[in-house]
């Protein structure tokens, strides 16, 4: 069930992995399982009154399909994020990854730390980050968060960024046919925001700097694509804005929408990564994003986008910047490109996720052979 960057990361990932190695996925859905691109899925449909609940019963119902499938032992078992701490409780003993996508912290900041919910999910993270055997983190900002947060030590972490296939993001349109299809006139510029309506994302960020961006030129259009809390209270404060609000898109008006626009913006206030930004290189769009986390480890400022302080005047000067230079916005969305080709590729993350399975074997190997557990 596709939500948020987690989803096709991991997926992915294991789609690669499957090529060489037998994968088994546990995950939600509806159905006992499916083989699909060669991982073995197995599905639960988990109830509960509250995002913890909902997890805890995931993880017990997953874990007997798990235990049914155990023999021969799976050799590897990585966890994404802390969804599956309380199985990685119970597989403690075993060759376990975890793997930080973002922190509780990063996702709703400290202004949320009052939120019944933080302190539990924020001690699981805690928890599965003080057991894991190894951890994954997709930027070298994540693994100093959790640093920092839960006093991993760094011999423990390995940053491995996400992947990308390029050519799913490309497709040929009419870039005019397409602003009109949402009512935009084909000669205006456009701007597309891809993304959770949350705090984290900074939507809120992006509305307010729209008047600055009217102010230099009156014509440019915004678009804001995805849903979530904020939606209403954004909506309602874009009375008399040239923005739509187009709620949760599917895949084909999100690839129109990436290949039309003219700038993608990502506001956001934290970002562990951002695939929205190797989605928009591999569109060869010019990005205009906040220096934060992922977003500003893997951009080089003013050569492949523009990257600017999480303040709306700034991302208004940063929109301002590049919207009267198309030669300008080719060329940052040409090296964007050349940048997920070369930087981002699957084959290069298999390997590396492969290394660090490796090392969790080998010291397996190691503990065995001492008689014992090793420090």
């Amino acid at each position: 069930m596709k939500v948020g960057g987690l989803s096709p990361a991991s997926t992915h990932l294991a789609e690669q992995l499957a090529r060489q190695h037998e994968v088994h996925f546990f995950t939600r859905g509806t159905g006992g399982g499916a083989d699909i691109n060669g991982v073995h899925y197995h599905y639960c449909e988990p109830e509960g009154a509250t995002i913890v609940e909902y997890c805890t019963t995931m993880c017990r119902t997953l874990l007997e399909v798990f235990r049914e499938l155990d023999h021969p032992p799976f050799d590897i078992i990585h966890f994404h994020d802390w969804h599956f701490i309380d199985a990685l409780d119970r597989l403690q003993n075993r060759n376990t990854v975890l793997s930080f996508h973002s922190t509780e912290y990063g996702r709703n900041g400290s202004n949320f730390g009052d939120w019944p919910e933080f302190r539990e999910i924020s001690g699981k993270e805690w928890y599965g980050g003080y057991i894991a055997r190894k951890i994954l983190t997709v930027s070298k900002n994540t693994k100093t968060e959790i640093m920092w947060l839960y006093n991993v030590p760094e011999r423990k972490i390995t940053v491995i960024p996400n992947g990308i296939f390029p050519e799913q993001y490309q497709l040929a349109v009419d870039a005019a046919a397409v602003k009109m299809k949402h009512g935009i006139h084909p000669l205006a510029p456009l701007v597309l925001f891809v993304g959770r309506l949350a705090y984290q994302k900074g939507p809120d960020l992006l509305l307010r700097a729209i008047p600055r961006v009217l102010a230099k030129r009156w014509d440019v259009q915004f678009i804001i694509a995805g849903d979530g809390a904020m939606r209403s209270q954004l909506e309602a404060a874009s009375m008399g804005l040239p923005v739509q609000f187009l709620g949760y898109i599917d895949d084909r008006t999100h690839l129109e929408l990436l290949n039309a626009c003219d700038v993608v913006v990502i506001p956001s206030r934290n970002e562990p990564f951002g695939l929205v930004l190797t989605e928009a290189w591999s569109a060869a769009r010019c990005v205009v994003a906040t220096d934060v986390g992922g977003l500003g480890e893997n951009i080089e400022n003013f050569v492949d986008g523009i990257k600017v302080p999480p303040r709306e005047e700034s991302i208004a000067w940063g929109i301002n910047y590049v919207i009267d230079d198309p030669a300008l916005m080719q060329r940052l969305g040409r090296a964007g490109r050349m940048k997920v080709l070369t930087e981002f590729d699957w084959d290069l993350i298999v390997g590396e996720t492969l290394d660090v399975y490796q090392s969790v074997l080998n010291r397996a190997d190691d503990t065995a052979a001492s008689g014992g557990e090793s420090g």
